[in-house]
């Protein structure tokens, strides 16, 4: 038989305290934490002082590299006047010295690459269109990395990039060098397009530039995801995720402006199969797809302080004949939207698996480990001080001398 308190006695299951449990778990929580917190400590503090360690040595880079390079393309303006393909040829190797030190901030940083798909090393001397997809700032840094292994492609190369990219310190280097800055925007589009007609007209082959760079997508994928999905339902396209649909009006100018012609009018590129093909003008796509490790893109801020653990960014490569690309506005919008859809496919399956799928014609995906030489960062950057020194030295010797 069961006892049955009295009235005003309380039940044995409200005399006992669990309520002080809970409490004492969250005390125990609480100091878990602050251990945790203890611990962690030096470590912050030591990426702390790591980051900026790396960014005043970013400043001092950029203090005697941008000014030599200016320096160095004031004084070899005679030369641009007698032989203006030297002279191209001199601002290249240093606009790529330029971007190897950008490299290699990321590089010191643990922040490399794999690249998957086609060896786009076998077309580095043929001119081409990359089509990249564009998650952060940090894409620009990444390519600039894997490219740097690819011959004379990123001393010849020219970027199309925000105009926003003009204000930065890396700007003026890039006027000098010839990139096109396109202003986004519906009520810009048009003056853009006419802008860079006539910017490839005046400067991409008397400057000898073989690749450009394009991120026809016109914006990071966090930004412009919305507006491309519901631009995608609108008109019956399918819903991406991890691109969004590309534009096709710098893709047009570009193609139309620098691909040759035969005399019945279709494009005379080169042939996958014939890479040694001497027909000029513009004769391959290169479909690059970036993808970063849980789709968590690096931006530019990380790749200067290195406050992020080590990285492998992943890239993979594509090779398209000209020959096979149209040139028909409508037939152009499909054939984009086919590479970007495919990118999407890519990427799927490369954040499911950790890996790119193996391409047509493999069984098995093949990567390959992108790599910097130490000791040629080490002689540019060494140069960029010197450089530095150097012209400081001449700059004050002329300024006593008139004052």
């Amino acid at each position: 038989m069961t006892a049955t308190p009295r009235r005003g006695t309380p039940a044995p299951a409200l005399r006992s305290r669990p309520p002080s449990a809970p409490a004492e778990k969250d005390k125990t929580d609480s100091n878990v934490r602050m251990a945790m917190t203890l611990e962690e400590a030096p470590w912050l503090g030591w990426l702390l002082v790591k980051a900026l360690m790396r960014f005043a040595f970013m400043v001092a880079n950029n203090l005697v590299a941008i000014p030599s390079y200016i320096c160095y393309v004031i004084i070899l303006q005679p030369l641009r006047v007698l032989d203006s393909k030297r002279f191209w040829y001199i601002e290249g190797i240093m606009y790529k010295w330029l971007l190897g030190m950008v490299a290699s901030w990321g590089w010191y940083a643990g922040y490399t690459v794999m690249e998957w798909g086609e060896d786009i090393k076998a077309v580095s001397k043929d001119e081409a269109v990359m089509l990249v997809n564009h998650q952060a700032t940090g894409d620009v840094c990444t390519l600039m990395m894997c490219l740097q292994d690819k011959g004379l492609v990123v001393a010849q190369m020219m970027w199309l990039m925000d105009h926003i990219f003009k204000y930065t310190n890396f700007g003026i280097v890039s006027l000098v060098h010839g990139d096109f800055f396109i202003r986004q925007g519906r009520s810009y589009r048009d003056q853009q397009l006419l802008l860079l007609k006539k910017h490839l007209e005046n400067n991409y082959r008397s400057r000898d530039r073989k690749w450009i760079v394009l991120f026809p997508e016109g914006g990071f994928l966090r930004k412009r995801r919305e507006t491309s999905q519901a631009f995608a339902k609108k008109n019956n396209l399918p819903f991406l995720t991890h691109v969004t649909l590309p534009r096709s009006g710098a893709t047009k100018i570009i193609l139309n402006a620098l691909v040759a012609q035969q005399e019945n009018g279709s494009p005379a590129g080169g042939d996958a199969k014939e890479l040694d093909s001497n027909s000029k003008g513009l004769q391959w796509i290169i479909d690059a797809t970036i993808a970063y490790p849980k789709a968590e893109p690096i931006d530019i801020q990380t790749w200067i302080l290195g406050y992020r653990k080590p990285t492998v960014t992943h890239v993979h490569y594509r090779i398209f004949p000209i020959k096979d690309v149209p040139l028909e506005t409508d037939d152009l919008n499909n054939w984009l939207y086919q590479r970007f859809i495919e990118k999407e496919d890519l990427l799927s399956h490369f954040y499911e698996t950790g890996a790119f799928p193996p391409s047509k014609g493999h069984k098995e995906a093949v990567s390959r480990e992108m790599s910097l030489s130490n000791m040629w960062i080490f002689l540019i950057q060494s140069f960029a001080f010197l450089s530095g020194y150097m012209w400081y030295n001449i700059i004050q010797y002329f300024y006593h001398c008139l004052f």
